[in-house]
């Protein structure tokens, strides 16, 4: 599976064409990387497991380690 390294993802993270995906399941949430990784942020603060974040186009999916180097760019707590 083809992956973004977390500099590019840096560099993405205004960039929009993203959407959440929980379990098997495609959400409704899409907009951009950032905002994809402060929602996925905000269901790990609620104790809910994290979606993952799919760009759209690509269907290239940043996964769980990704997504905590993002958040700890971005200074959210990872914890």
């Amino acid at each position: 599976m083809t992956k973004y390294s977390l500099e590019q993802l840096k560099e993405k993270l205004t960039t929009s064409g993203w959407r959440t995906i929980a379990g098997e399941k495609i959400t409704q949430l899409e907009g951009t990387l950032a905002q994809m990784a402060e929602a996925a942020h905000a269901r790990h603060k609620k104790g809910e497991t994290p979606t993952h974040l799919q760009e759209i186009e690509t269907e290239i999916e940043v996964d769980m380690f990704q997504l905590q180097d993002l958040w700890h760019h971005m200074g959210l707590p990872t914890i």
